[in-house]
């Protein structure tokens, strides 16, 4: 199968710095994976999700993305969601975090997760019927529903490729200690900061035309106390559902 150039190649650069495992969400993916010996990690990364106490092969198409796997990761293997290296049944199971809207073709990396895995498949996704639960979406990045509703699965597409598929929602704490998109929802200041948007794959496929002049209004209200008026309940609540979700299927 022929791959355009990978999109981390080229938005990927300090991501491991902008981007760690949070251990509540850590936990929950490694309580969905269960009683399983071996898992392969597709759409790697640098590894942030990968459990320690099991045996993990990671997959990763980006060389900048597995460059800046740390020293004692997983040994990850260059290959596309679509078209695993590996003989059917290799893993007890597969998991991939945060990476189904990245591949080309959902419903061809979906079959290649259920083939190489023996028992049990497990996802992290979000859930693009939560559009609206997201303030720096309906008040200032409104572009960003534009990219994300035709690349993220809706759930239905999910269940429909996996069958025994439970979804379980992953409320964001507060004080996430990972930075995807929806990780500050209650920190507002924390987009201000470049280092943190270097984490945000948004941030670095929307031109900057629209998301300077939406960050600066965010300042703005936040300067004035606008979004503290708005979202003034926000700064005390210690978790909140943004359509995150955990997708585990057992096959078999």
């Amino acid at each position: 199968m022929e791959q355009a150039h990978p999109l981390y190649d080229e938005i990927g650069t300090d991501y491991a710095t902008a981007r760690r495992a949070d251990p509540r969400i850590a936990r929950a993916i490694r309580v969905a994976l269960g009683d399983v010996v071996s898992v392969v990690n597709v759409g790697a990364g640098s590894g942030s999700y990968e459990p320690v106490d099991l045996d993990v092969t990671a997959v990763e198409p980006s060389t900048e993305m597995i460059r800046q796997r740390p020293l004692g990761a997983a040994p990850c293997v260059q290959a596309w969601a679509e078209a695993l290296p590996f003989e059917d049944g290799s893993f007890d199971a597969a998991m991939a975090v945060l990476t189904v809207h990245h591949w080309s073709d959902r419903a061809a990396g979906l079959r290649e997760l259920r083939r190489v895995a023996r028992r049990r498949v497990v996802l992290v996704t979000w859930d693009p019927a939560s559009i609206d639960a997201f303030w720096m979406v309906t008040e200032y990045l409104p572009e960003i529903a534009e990219l994300d509703l035709p690349r993220f699965p809706a759930l239905v597409e999910l269940e429909e490729a996996l069958p025994s598929a439970r979804v379980t929602p992953i409320p964001i704490p507060r004080d996430c200690e990972d930075g995807f998109l929806g990780a500050f929802w209650g920190r507002p200041e924390a987009y201000l900061d470049p280092h943190v948007r270097r984490g945000i794959s948004v941030f670095r496929q929307l031109p900057a035309e629209i998301t300077a002049p939406a960050l600066e209004r965010l300042e703005a209200d936040l300067r004035a106390g606008v979004w503290d008026a708005r979202h003034a309940a926000l700064r005390g609540t210690v978790e909140l559902d943004l359509g995150y979700r955990l997708v585990a299927a057992e096959l078999g």
